[in-house]
């Protein structure tokens, strides 16, 4: 029987090598290289073809929603299964859009985890059971009263998040604008979408809301 081909993608070199080494102990797994970021990961993917790539969800550089959306044009058949720290349905969301059949905790048992890339190699999707739980439960609650759901990352086009992270970190619209050879008057309309879109109304509500969705991280400067 041929082994699951498995390529493990995260900035944390220890965590990556406590995952190669519970999965070498699989007998039908097979951990076929690793990745310390995104744009590495498509890269080596294009060259080792895996069944399944492990992919951090919290990672500088590349996102690696972008680095699934390649990964899944180029090659339909592999399957990515996100690593995350964050029970987030916003994220859990733009997994899906960008081809993702997994969202598994870092805080799972390694069983769920086993499990979860054998079910996605067989075709199905996976979700951490807590995870699981917490959708079905917005979604009863949301059914009884009818509030309607907060507006998601993924209502974003490309194009605003790359502009809602410059003006998290503290980025003017001027420097944005000649960083994407584009009009200050274009970066301004994105600017007013992807706040209108977020419901967000000022700069601090931005910052907070990049940290929140760890779309920027506490350590990096996000005020003048």
């Amino acid at each position: 029987m041929a082994k699951i081909r498995v390529f493990l993608t995260d900035d944390h070199t220890l965590f990556r090598q406590g995952i190669r080494t519970l999965l070498s102990a699989e007998p039908d797994i097979e951990v076929i290289g690793e990745a310390g970021n995104a744009a590495d990961a498509v890269g080596l993917a294009r060259q080792t073809r895996p069944d399944v790539i492990l992919m951090d969800i919290g990672m500088t550089g590349m996102s690696s929603f972008e680095a699934t959306r390649q990964i899944r044009k180029e090659r339909p058949e592999t399957r990515v299964v996100f690593l995350s720290m964050y029970d987030d349905e916003d994220y859990l969301a733009e997994c899906v859009d960008m081809g993702a059949s997994g969202y598994i905790l870092k805080e799972s048992p390694a069983d769920q985890l086993i499990t979860a890339i054998r079910e996605v190699h067989r075709g199905g999707n996976c979700l951490s059971p807590r995870l699981l739980t917490r959708l079905v439960a917005d979604f009863r609650a949301h059914g009884r009263d009818g509030t309607p759901r907060q507006p998601r990352f993924g209502t974003l086009t490309k194009r605003e998040r790359e502009i809602l992270k410059m003006l998290a970190e503290g980025r003017s619209v001027k420097e944005i604008a000649t960083s994407f050879q584009l009009s200050v008057k274009t970066v301004e309309a994105h600017k007013f979408n992807l706040m209108r879109k977020l419901d967000i109304h000022n700069k601090a509500q931005l910052v907070q809301y990049a940290i929140q969705k760890k779309i920027i991280r506490l350590m990096e400067p996000v005020l003048n």
